[in-house]
């Protein structure tokens, strides 16, 4: 399709004066009429923070994401480009996409008033239309509103011409939209230059009487005031943000799994790791547990990305034993937990003492609980007295990361483990594609689940040396 070039053509192609919010509305309801959904990749919103997303977007609202890190504030924020057209006309050589049927800069109106009809046209595209800036301390108001650019000035322009201006990143989003990051990191007096965007839709630079009368849909994230110390979003700066829209964790274990099977590394080009559902689970229901861990600053928040590297490192671990001993493909088990601190430090902010070695303590022992609640939502510890009375006549398991799964299957045929519950849990239907593929491998991985589950049951006892791990009474 030929798109019009001049300002004859795009007048006689019956083009109409839009705003972006009615633009980002109009694609919204057409969306919301086909059924195709807003956001790509988002798990767990659909009953909470999407409706207040879609009610901002039909109302022409400003929106400020409010919530925790790793709650997919900014990937939400980046898709709402989605609702802009493929492209819009623009005067050709315009920095701030002057609409060439209502231009406001000096450049496009000269340029109207020289060529007339024949002034050139541009088309923008969707994703040129869409800019972001990081809020740090040393953010100024040249950068977002414009500065005088004194070469300019030099040159013999006026100061109070808008020929002399440089324009920021607010001015060079107008019929676009502009996200501001961790709005609170911004200084107050940087928020308060940001009213008369907001309400008036206006900016003005360096106090001469030069007014853009911009079309931009200014949307924001922040982590909630309490969070830092850094700074706070300014009251009369959130008066003026039409809707402000919580973000949360995930509500379930299920869905957490399920954002963090999409986000995952998992598919490698060397060993194949097959990952059984109740290591996943471990893994999730560790993030859960720190979520509500008074040893955690749950002002600071649990990031979903600690799952997700910690699924990462689980199967690297996997991968990397499969490697040493020819196993393919390879199955996590509980020994392989012990390398997850690399994946998780820096993710928790400790309430207590910062001392070293206190985070893997706290690491350790969330692990350890989050073994216990899944133990105790597959098996019945009563029904391992049998197994324990084993191990109470002297007996002791040697388990470890890098110990053949086979060793695992010949070893187990001496213990009433064997009998009876570990190959009706093998027989699970969320286990069976696994134990099709790698029996043995799954053996082992849940034979250390139930062993671990006694341990932190205190019907076992266990201790680590030399990356082997034994079980005794």
């Amino acid at each position: 399709m030929d798109l019009p070039k001049t300002l004859g053509d795009l007048r006689a192609s019956g083009y109409r004066i839009q705003t972006v919010k009615d633009e980002m509305r109009r694609n919204l309801i057409r969306k919301t009429r086909a059924g195709e959904s807003l956001f790509d990749g988002i798990l767990g919103y659909e009953d909470t923070v999407l409706p207040q997303v879609h009610n901002a977007i039909l109302s022409k609202h400003d929106m400020l994401f409010l919530g925790l890190r790793g709650q997919a504030k900014t990937r939400m924020l980046r898709q709402l480009v989605r609702l802009l057209d493929d492209a819009i006309p623009i005067v050709a050589g315009s920095e701030i996409n002057d609409d060439p049927l209502q231009p406001i800069s000096r450049y496009a109106r000269d340029l109207l008033a020289q060529l007339g009809d024949a002034t050139p046209i541009a088309w923008v595209g969707r994703d040129e239309r869409y800019h972001e800036k990081l809020a740090t301390p040393d953010v100024t108001i040249a950068d977002l509103i414009g500065e005088i650019d004194m070469i300019k000035h030099a040159e013999g322009r006026y100061l109070s011409s808008e020929a002399t201006m440089h324009f920021g990143l607010i001015p060079r989003s107008n019929r676009g939209i502009f996200c501001m990051n961790e709005l609170p990191d911004l200084s107050p007096k940087i928020q308060v230059g940001l009213f008369n965007v907001l309400e008036e839709r206006d900016v003005q630079i360096r106090g001469y009487p030069v007014r853009l009368e911009l079309d931009v849909c200014l949307v924001f994230s922040a982590n909630p005031e309490d969070y830092t110390n850094r700074g706070r979003i300014v009251t009369p700066l959130k008066d003026r943000i039409g809707s402000v829209i919580r973000t949360h964790y995930p509500l379930s274990r299920a869905i957490g799994i399920a954002i963090t099977d999409q986000n995952a590394w998992s598919e490698r080009d060397g060993i194949r790791v097959l990952v059984p559902q109740f290591m996943k689970e471990i893994l999730e229901e560790t993030a859960r547990l720190a979520r509500t861990s008074p040893a955690v600053n749950q002002q600071s928040g649990v990031s979903v990305r600690m799952s997700i590297a910690n699924l990462e490192n689980m199967i690297s671990n996997a991968e990397r034993r499969g490697l040493a001993l020819g196993e393919d493909p390879a199955v996590p088990r509980i020994s392989d937990l012990a390398y997850l601190s690399a994946s998780t430090r820096g993710k928790l902010e400790l309430t207590l003492s910062e001392d070293e070695g206190q985070e893997d303590k706290v690491i350790d022992k969330l692990l350890g609980e989050a073994v216990k609640n899944i133990f105790e939502s597959y098996f019945d510890p009563k029904h391992f007295r049998p197994l324990v009375e084993w191990f109470e006549s002297g007996k002791n398991f040697v388990t470890g990361d890098r110990l053949a799964s086979a060793d695992y299957v010949q070893r187990l045929k001496d213990v009433p483990l064997v009998k009876k519950e570990l190959p009706q849990f093998l027989q699970r239907p969320e286990l069976s594609g696994i134990a099709g593929q790698a029996e043995a491998a799954l053996m082992a991985s849940a034979a250390e689940f139930i062993l671990e589950g006694l341990h932190v049951q205190n019907r076992l006892n266990k201790n680590a040396r030399g990356g082997e791990t034994h079980y005794k009474r």
